[in-house]
């Protein structure tokens, strides 16, 4: 992608600046944030940053593109302010969509959840059944209904949510701010190099699809690229279990810390993710291009490092 104006909802955040950062290359690149959970120290020079939020009337939709990732985007968030919650992923998308539409824009890249298809130990394909087990699952499948709706009402503007599978890419990059939020491969890696124990819930056995920031941001690019319409996965299709995630993260690190096992505290519990991609395969090319012990040993770099 070359030559566009773009905009970056979230674009402070996590993946929105490792996006707005790429794009920032060839093209003329708005981050747009309200500074809750992203800060302009992810960005570059090259990226205009400004800080707004997704309710705010009067925002730069004047664009080619827009990729909306602004959201309160873990269950807790929605679980403490319901309404906030609601408020953001749902009207919040809404609102943008609209004065994107109003001001000429065409193409629309918004972030989903894969939380939708509940526990999976067998790839996920989009036509599944999904449900909403959460807050958070149901602000994401709001989306995709106003954005199915938009879809159908206008045929000219072209929409595509992106199931996102456990993105990560460790305190080295531009995810360490989220805290408690943060993937929990950043998370443990953190922990471990410190000589701390990292707290696993249940035996460990959970396994998700991890997927490097790095190849979710060549998705998102290439889905917006082709134009596309629908909902897409972006995972890996492998999933690793958290105790192989922990001893992945100790053979990088060439450390021997034990986790330590404590009761689900929680109920509809996500014990397990894994990606079909194939669709999103077929419309772009896109291929996931870091396995995860690649992606361990990029986590844990900055520690060897130190």
């Amino acid at each position: 992608m070359q030559d566009r104006r773009i905009l970056v909802t979230g674009g402070a955040g996590f993946i929105g600046s490792n996006l707005a950062n790429a794009l920032a290359r060839d093209n003329d690149v708005v981050a747009l944030d309200n500074g809750y959970l992203g800060t302009p120290e992810n960005l570059d020079d090259g990226v205009e940053y400004v800080e707004a939020d997704v309710l705010d009337e009067a925002l730069p939709t004047d664009v080619d593109v827009v990729f909306h990732l602004a959201a309160l985007s873990s269950r807790q968030m929605l679980e403490e302010n319901p309404r906030r919650g609601a408020r953001v992923n749902v009207e919040g998308f809404v609102n943008v969509v609209e004065q994107a539409r109003a001001d000429g824009c065409d193409t629309v890249v918004y972030a989903s959840t894969s939380s939708i298809y509940g526990s999976q130990t067998e790839p996920c394909p989009e036509e599944m059944d999904v449900e909403a087990s959460t807050g958070y699952d149901a602000s994401m499948m709001g989306r995709e209904r106003y954005a199915e709706y938009y879809s159908n009402f206008y045929e000219d503007l072209a929409l595509a949510g992106m199931r996102f599978f456990s993105v990560y890419q460790g305190y080295g990059g531009a995810e360490e701010h989220k805290g408690q939020y943060a993937n929990t491969v950043s998370q443990f890696a953190a922990q471990i190099a410190n000589g701390e124990s990292p707290v696993l819930w249940g035996d460990g056995s959970q396994t998700r699809d991890f997927t490097h920031v790095s190849d979710i941001v060549a998705g998102l690019v290439r889905t917006a690229e082709e134009r596309l319409d629908g909902v897409y996965n972006l995972g890996t299709g492998e999933s690793y279990s958290f105790d192989e995630m922990v001893e992945m993260i100790n053979e990088a690190l060439g450390t021997d810390v034990e986790p330590v096992y404590e009761p689900f505290p929680i109920e509809n519990y996500v014990y397990h993710t894994k990606a079909d991609a194939s669709k999103v395969r077929a419309a772009t090319g896109w291929e996931p291009r870091i396995d995860f012990e690649e992606g361990v040993e990029m986590v844990c770099a900055p520690y060897r490092d130190e």
